[in-house]
C-alpha cells in the first residue's frame, strides 16, 4: 500500500521559491548557483602552532596584556633588521634591449636572474619608468614577508606571547551578524584561555583586506567576551587612527569598562638589508651624497638614501606615484615610505666619526605631516643641495666665503669660484630675499609697521631714519661633540643692522638728515621692533629653509676639517684645493648668473621697492624704502649631563637613522634618515637573519606581517701644506667627546663669508606728498 504523507505548506511554499529562485539564476547565467556550503564542504581551517614554537622562543617567560591603550617607553624604542632580498638589485640599469629580450614570462627564469624583474616590470602596466617600478614597488614589496614576520617574532618574545595557551597563525571566521557573510581571518596570536586576540602591524596601518573581518567580530556577539589588541611598529596613520576609534565604539567595553579594543604602539624600527653575498655584488647601487668615493667603496648607502631616491621631484609626481603604490598594494602592506615628510626642512644634524677608508655615518633630519599626500617631494635635490654645499665648503678656502651686495662695488659681488656653486647662489639670494622681508616688516598698513613708523624719531615732523645695511650671521649653535662625531642640535640665525651711507646717489628728495643721535635712536627703534620679526622669520620661514641647510652643512664641513687636522680622513685630498668642479650649479638654476642678480639688487636701490603712505606733521607723505655674514660661528658648549638631560636619545637616533628613517625620540614630530659613506647600507654590525626566496608577490596571508675626541696636535693632517690645525676660538668650541672638555673648532668658521660692507642697503626718499 502506498502512503502519501504531506508536508507543511510553509515548507512547499519555501521549495517552490528555492525552485523559482533557481530557474530565475538559469534564465540569467545558463547554470544555477548554490551555496558554497551545499555545493563543497569548505576546507578546515589551520589550527595553528604555539608561537614560542612557531618563532623558536621555547623558554621565554609569559606576560600579561596590557589592559588599555599602552605605548612602550622612549627607552625601549629600537630598531629590529631582516633581510630583504629584492636589495641585491637596488642598481639594476638595463638597456631597453635587455628588457625587450626578456619578454613577459617571468617564471622562466629564476630568483637570481635579473631578467626575473626585467619580465616583471614588462608585465605590468602601472610603472613606465623601470628605476621607480624597481625602487619604489618591487624592492619594497619584496621586504614585506621577511619585515612582518621578524616583527612578530619581537612582539611574541617581549610582549611575552608565550606558553601553551598563545597560539599563532590560526585560521577563524567571523560572521557578521548584519550580513550574515562570513570572513576568513588569520590571527596573529590567539589565546582561548584569557580570550585575547592579538594583530600585529609592522607599519602604523591597518590592512584594508582585513577590516571587513575585523569590523564582523566587532559587531558579533558570540566574541563579545574575546578582547582585541592592535600592535603597531609604527606610528598611526590617519586611517589607522580613523580604524582604532571606528572597532573601540563598535566593540564596545569589556565587564570591567575597559575598551574591548585596545591598542599598543610598540614603536620599533625596520631595518632592511641586502643579502650578506649582494652587499659588493654587482647590483647594488651608491649614492654620492656626502661621500668622496674614498675607500673600497665609490659612495653612500643607508636607509635615508633608499627613501630620498624614492622622493619624486614635485607635488603632482608624488601623488601620481603614491596612487600607483596603493592601486598596487591596495592592504597598505608597503613600509613608510617618503609621502609625509617635509623634505624642505632636511637638514644635515649629525656626522660620525670619520675613518679613512671606512667613511662615516651621516643622518639627516625633517619635519613629517600627517597628509602623506601633502608633503613628500623634492628629497633628492635638497639632499644634493646639502652634500653639495658641505663639499663646497671643505674644498674653498676660507678667503672664498664671501659675497658683497654693495652698490659702490659692482665688480666685487662673490668670488669667482663661489658664484660657481650652489652653496654661494643660497647666500646671495637670501641676502637679497632678508631686505624684502626687512622692508615689509615695516608695512604702516601692519599693526608692527604702524608701530614701528610712530616710534621713529621725527626731523622737521617727518619720521625719519638713514640708509641701513642689514645682514645674517649664525647666533649662538649647539653642538655636542661625543664619540668622535658630532651632534649639530640648533643652529640658528640671526640678523644685524647698522647705519650707512653710501657713495651711490639713488636720487630723489631725501627726506631727512638726521644728527647723530637721531640716526642712533632710529636704529634702536628698528633693532627692538623690525630685527626680532625678521630674525624670526629667517629661522623659521620657508623661504629660508635653503639658507639653514646650507649653514648647518656649513658646520658639519668645519667639524671634518678639524678632524682631518689631526688624522688624514677621506676628504684629505678635498680640503683647501679650491676645485669645486664636482659640484657646480645644478639644474634648475645651472645658468644662474651672479651679475644678473646685482643688477636686480641695484634697480630696486635706485627706484625702490615698497611705496608707504606714512602720517607725518605735513600729511601723508609717500615714502620709497628700498648681505649675508658667517663670519663668525659661535658654539655653546653642551656638557653631557645637560646633553643627556636635553637629548637623551640623540645618539640611539642617530645611528638608528644610518639604516633606516626613525622618528627623532627628542623632536616630536621629527624623522632622522641617513647612511654611511663608504657604502656600508646598514651603518652597524647586525647579522640577521638569512635571506628568504623572493616572493615577487605580496603573501597570501591577510596579515600586515611581510610583514674619539681630536687630535691635539698641531701637526696637519697631511704634509702638502694647505691644511692648518685649528686655533683657538674663545668665543665657542665643541664640548669635548664625553667629558665637558672644550675642544677648539677651526677658524675657517671665523673666516669672512660677507665682505665688510657687503650688505643689500637701502636709501628713504620722498617722491610725492599727499595732503591729509
Amino acid at each position: 500500500m502506498t502512503q502519501f504523507i504531506r508536508l507543511p505548506r510553509r515548507r512547499v511554499w519555501a521549495r517552490g521559491i528555492l525552485a523559482l529562485a533557481c530557474t530565475s539564476v538559469m534564465t540569467m547565467t545558463g547554470f544555477p548557483s548554490l551555496d558554497s556550503a551545499e555545493a563543497a564542504k569548505p576546507p578546515a581551517l589551520k589550527p595553528g602552532k604555539r608561537c614560542d614554537e612557531l618563532f623558536g622562543l621555547k623558554g621565554t617567560p609569559a606576560k600579561q596584556l596590557p589592559q588599555a591603550d599602552a605605548s612602550r617607553v622612549k627607552d625601549l624604542w629600537d630598531q629590529y633588521a631582516y633581510v630583504n632580498p629584492g636589495m641585491e638589485f637596488d642598481g639594476l640599469n638595463p638597456s631597453q634591449q635587455e628588457l625587450d629580450a626578456a619578454g613577459k614570462d617571468y617564471k622562466k627564469f629564476p630568483h637570481s636572474d635579473p631578467r626575473r624583474i626585467y619580465a616583471r616590470f614588462n608585465a605590468q602596466k602601472r610603472w613606465t619608468n623601470f628605476d621607480d617600478y624597481l625602487t619604489k614597488q618591487y624592492i619594497p614589496n619584496q621586504g614585506n614577508d621577511p619585515r612582518g614576520d621578524a616583527f612578530e617574532k619581537k612582539v611574541v618574545k617581549e610582549m611575552g606571547l608565550t606558553g601553551p595557551d598563545w597560539i599563532c597563525q590560526k585560521e577563524v571566521y567571523f560572521t557578521d551578524p548584519d550580513t550574515g557573510e562570513r570572513h576568513k581571518r588569520v590571527l596573529d596570536a590567539y589565546n582561548k584561555k584569557s580570550r585575547e586576540i592579538v594583530e600585529m602591524k609592522s607599519n602604523g596601518k591597518p590592512d584594508s583586506s582585513q577590516t571587513p573581518a575585523d569590523k564582523a567580530w566587532a559587531r558579533h556577539k558570540g566574541w563579545k567576551s574575546y578582547k582585541y589588541t592592535f600592535v603597531f611598529g609604527e606610528e598611526q596613520k590617519s586611517e589607522a587612527r580613523t580604524f582604532m576609534k571606528d572597532m573601540k565604539q563598535t566593540a564596545g567595553k569589556d565587564a570591567t569598562g575597559r575598551d574591548r579594543v585596545r591598542e599598543y604602539n610598540f614603536h620599533s624600527d625596520h631595518k632592511p638589508q641586502a643579502p650578506k653575498k649582494a652587499e659588493s655584488g654587482p647590483y647594488r647601487r651608491n649614492d654620492q651624497f656626502l661621500s668622496n668615493g674614498a675607500g673600497k667603496n665609490t659612495g653612500s648607502r643607508g636607509g635615508g638614501n633608499d627613501l630620498i631616491r624614492q622622493s619624486p621631484p614635485t607635488p603632482k609626481t608624488l601623488k601620481d606615484q603614491l596612487d600607483r603604490i596603493r592601486a598596487s598594494d591596495p592592504q597598505g602592506r608597503m613600509p613608510r615610505g617618503p609621502g609625509g615628510i617635509d623634505f624642505s626642512t632636511l637638514d644635515l644634524r649629525y656626522i660620525g666619526k670619520p675613518v679613512k677608508g671606512k667613511g662615516l655615518n651621516y643622518a639627516f633630519s625633517a619635519k613629517k605631516v600627517d597628509d602623506e599626500y601633502a608633503a613628500g617631494w623634492g628629497g633628492q635635490e635638497k639632499a644634493q643641495l646639502i652634500s653639495d654645499a658641505f663639499f663646497t665648503w671643505l674644498a674653498l678656502t676660507p678667503d672664498k666665503f664671501w659675497v658683497n651686495l654693495n652698490p659702490d662695488e659692482p665688480d666685487r659681488v662673490m668670488d669667482a669660484e663661489f658664484g660657481k656653486t650652489d652653496a654661494g647662489r643660497i647666500l646671495l639670494e637670501a641676502d637679497l630675499q632678508m631686505k624684502h622681508d626687512f622692508f615689509k616688516a615695516m608695512d604702516p598698513k601692519t599693526g608692527l609697521g604702524k608701530q614701528f613708523w610712530a616710534s621713529l624719531p621725527k626731523v622737521n615732523g617727518r619720521p625719519c631714519f638713514t640708509g641701513i645695511r642689514n645682514w645674517i650671521e649664525p647666533e649662538t649653535a649647539s653642538v655636542r661633540e661625543q664619540d668622535g662625531g658630532i651632534y649639530i642640535l640648533d643652529a640658528p640665525l640671526r640678523l644685524k643692522s647698522t647705519p650707512q651711507d653710501f657713495d651711490t646717489d639713488p636720487g630723489g628728495e631725501q627726506i631727512c638728515n638726521p644728527t647723530e643721535a637721531e640716526r642712533d635712536q632710529a636704529q634702536q627703534v628698528i633693532d627692538r621692533m623690525i630685527v626680532p620679526e625678521v630674525e624670526k622669520t629667517i629661522n623659521t620661514a620657508p623661504q629660508y629653509a635653503d639658507l639653514r641647510s646650507v649653514y648647518t652643512a656649513r658646520v658639519a664641513a668645519e667639524f671634518i676639517r678639524q678632524q682631518d687636522a689631526g688624522t688624514a680622513t677621506d676628504y684629505h685630498d678635498v680640503i683647501n684645493s679650491n676645485d669645486v668642479t664636482k659640484w657646480p650649479l645644478r639644474a634648475p638654476n645651472q645658468d644662474w648668473d651672479k651679475n644678473e642678480l646685482f643688477q636686480e639688487y641695484r634697480n630696486i636701490f635706485l627706484n625702490g621697492e615698497f611705496q608707504y603712505d606714512v602720517d607725518t606733521d605735513e600729511g601723508v607723505m609717500v615714502y620709497i624704502v628700498g648681505g649675508v655674514d658667517f663670519s663668525k660661528q659661535p658654539k655653546r658648549n653642551l656638557d653631557p649631563v645637560r646633553f643627556r638631560a636635553e637629548h637623551p636619545y640623540k645618539p640611539r637616533t642617530a645611528q638608528f637613522a644610518v639604516g633606516q628613517m626613525t622618528d627623532d625620540a627628542d623632536k616630536d614630530g621629527n624623522v632622522m634618515l641617513g647612511g654611511n659613506t663608504a657604502g656600508q647600507s646598514t651603518g652597524g654590525d647586525e647579522d640577521p637573519t638569512p635571506a628568504p626566496t623572493p616572493t615577487d608577490k605580496p603573501t597570501e596571508k591577510p596579515t600586515d606581517k611581510p610583514t674619539g675626541t681630536p687630535s691635539s696636535s698641531a701637526t696637519p693632517g697631511g704634509n702638502d701644506g694647505r691644511h692648518t690645525p685649528p686655533a683657538e676660538d674663545p668665543d665657542g668650541n665643541l664640548a669635548g667627546t664625553g667629558s665637558d672638555t672644550p675642544v677648539g673648532l677651526i677658524t675657517a668658521i671665523a673666516a669672512a663669508l660677507a665682505a665688510a660692507g657687503g650688505a643689500l642697503t637701502w636709501w628713504m626718499r620722498r617722491r610725492r606728498a599727499q595732503q591729509s
